[in-house]
């Protein structure tokens, strides 16, 4: 008995089971009936066919020889762009090629998904249909311009026309606002960098008035004309070379150091008197002679505060 048989002879004894099973189907696996592998669907291979003959023997059908004032197709390219739009485009690339925008917003600068681009490119593509279309109807006596009365339906509702224009609306205030955003952060990086300029700028005005104070008390500087605003200089003035001579500087020091600690030597019994000092009488003043009184002596004395008082009261009386 063949394997198809036994299987019916199964099924036939249990009819009222179910043919899909699961039980069925264990106890027919179980008997050997059904092999592995004989429920596993196959799909068939799709056999691809290039049939060029047939698909030019369809373009003929289809086709119909028209003249151009019938069809009006038109393969053209871009027209040119207008120059505060190409300005507009170059701005936005430039500001792309230099990081300002951020990768998530990259990738509306290709055209596919641009909405601007896209809209524009299709725009500059009617243009030159025009271009090259006008003529050719000219040439064919074909009327072209439009009627005073002429109405035409839109292609879009005012609707989404209306969405579309919010749409762009917001969009453009959203970069300006970035934009405000962007030139205010590199305003505080610039103050910041002008602050961090000017503190070391006072620092090193600070470092060369201290070493032109320390040349000073050493004396190789006599002037204090860097204690003036401007370190003393007038405009186009330049600042006044230091000596180069050491004899000079070396002089100059000697006489600061002879001003300050003294000439050296013995320093007890400076002032005593000497030949020459004893010798010198032109500061000597003779005593007074006795009867001469004082030139002072004649002057009236102010009274005190007293009698000043008293003298005043009685000259009220």
């Amino acid at each position: 008995m063949s394997d198809s048989s036994e299987y019916e002879d199964v099924v036939s004894e249990n009819e009222d089971v179910d043919y899909d099973s699961d039980a069925e189907l264990q106890r027919a696996f179980a008997k050997g009936i059904i092999k592995p592998g004989l429920n596993v669907p196959v799909e068939p291979k799709k056999v691809f066919t290039n049939n060029v003959e047939g698909l030019k023997t369809r373009l003929r059908d289809i086709q119909q020889s028209l003249k151009w004032v019938e069809r009006l197709d038109l393969t053209t390219g871009l027209a040119p762009i207008a120059p505060e739009m190409a300005i507009y485009i170059s701005e936005k690339e430039d500001d792309s090629k230099s990081g300002k925008v951020k990768q998530a917003k990259a990738k509306t600068l290709d055209p596919t998904l641009d909405d601007f681009k896209r809209e524009m490119n299709f725009h500059r593509q009617a243009q030159a249909a025009v271009l090259e279309g006008i003529p050719k109807l000219n040439n064919l006596g074909v009327r072209t311009k439009r009627p005073d009365d002429y109405f035409a339906q839109m292609a879009k509702s005012d609707d989404h026309m209306q969405k579309v224009r919010d749409s762009l609306l917001k969009k453009k205030a959203g970069l300006e606002v970035s934009e405000k955003v962007r030139k205010a952060r590199e305003n505080r990086k610039m103050m910041k960098q002008l602050q961090v300029q000017s503190q070391l700028n006072r620092q090193k005005e600070k470092k060369e008035l201290i070493d032109e104070v320390k040349k000073y008390r050493k004396g190789i500087r006599t002037d204090l004309d860097f204690l003036e605003p401007g370190g003393g200089k007038k405009p186009g003035q330049q600042k006044r070379p230091a000596p180069n001579n050491k004899n000079s500087r070396s002089a100059d020091k000697r006489k600061h150091k002879d001003s300050k600690f003294g000439f050296g030597g013995k320093k007890r019994g400076l002032k005593t008197n000497t030949k020459e000092s004893a010798a010198d009488v032109g500061g000597y003043r003779p005593p007074r002679k006795p009867g001469v009184k004082n030139r002072n002596m004649n002057k009236k004395n102010r009274p005190g505060k007293s009698k000043r008082n008293n003298n005043k009261n009685s000259k009220r009386r």
